[in-house]
């Protein structure tokens, strides 16, 4: 098997663990391979792909958009990576989950449909890989904001570079329910 999948302590949210094959010369990571990946859980049609540069102490999100689950990967650097379960009537609505994702542990995040997504930089850059589900689409965005005291995340760094757009994101509790990452 090419990929390791960690359950994580929200239903459907995945780490994923890329085997990584190596010699003297360096290595290989296979970071997607539709067989493999679908069996373990990683399930959907990824139909674009981001890549992101950011400085340390960048923080970006909460972000969603309606009906696109989300396979993110570290190429260069270290990020503490967040989802939020954001589907209406879900067991733990507004529950978060963080871990560290680099380019050194190669680990991934999966997160279906239903997910608000943010990171912060912890290593001098980052270079952040994202595959989506669905092409981007201004129109079915949403985003919460980073500091959501109900939620609660516990962000590894103090005063970080928020963009004025994430610093306006209302609060989870102010969005409804239908404009929320839902199938549309």
């Amino acid at each position: 098997m090419s990929v390791r999948v960690l359950e994580t302590p929200i239903r459907g949210l995945y780490v994923v663990e890329p085997v990584r094959r190596g010699d003297g010369r360096g290595y290989l990571v296979e970071t997607y391979k539709l067989g493999p990946y679908s069996d373990a859980g990683v399930v959907g049609s990824f139909v674009q792909d981001n890549l992101s540069h950011s400085t340390k102490g960048v923080l970006r999100g909460l972000h969603f958009q309606k009906g696109q689950a989300k396979l993110v990967t570290v190429v260069r650097g270290e990020i503490f990576d967040v989802a939020v379960d954001i589907r209406p009537g879900s067991s733990s609505f507004g529950r978060y989950f963080g871990t560290i994702l680099s380019g050194e542990n190669h680990r991934q995040l999966f997160m279906p449909v239903g997910f608000a997504h943010g990171f912060c930089v912890v290593s001098e850059f980052a270079d952040v890989w994202y595959k989506m589900t669905d092409i981007y689409r201004p129109e079915e965005e949403g985003g919460i904001r980073w500091d959501d005291p109900d939620i609660g995340v516990d962000w590894p760094i103090s005063n970080p570079l928020v963009s004025e757009r994430d610093r306006k994101h209302p609060h989870l509790k102010e969005i409804s329910a239908l404009d929320l990452a839902v199938e549309p």
